[in-house]
C-alpha cells in the first residue's frame, strides 16, 4: 500500500519528524502497513531539513510569544 497524504495524521507526522534518517522513516511506514521507497523517504528527510525553526519561532508556534503586532497591553 503506497502512502496517501489523506491518511497521515498529526501523530504519525509527529513521529516521521523525529526520525534522524531515511531507514527510520522506511521502518516507521511499515509499522504503520505502509510501503515507502528510499527516494520517497530520502526526499522526505530533504524537506525536513529545509523546514527547521529557529529558536524565536519555534516558541511562537508553541504559543510562547504573540504576533509581531500584538502589544503587551493588550493582554493584560
Amino acid at each position: 500500500m503506497s502512502i496517501n497524504r489523506k491518511d497521515i495524521t498529526k501523530e504519525m507526522l509527529a513521529k516521521a519528524v523525529q526520525c534522524r534518517n531515511a531507514d527510520e522513516l522506511i521502518a516507521l511506514a511499515k509499522t504503520r502497513g505502509m510501503e515507502m521507497t528510499r527516494e520517497e523517504a530520502e526526499a522526505y528527510m530533504a524537506e525536513l531539513a529545509d523546514f527547521e525553526l529557529d529558536a524565536d519561532t519555534l516558541q511562537n508556534v508553541a504559543g510562547g510569544g504573540c504576533y509581531s503586532d500584538c502589544k503587551a497591553e493588550a493582554w493584560l
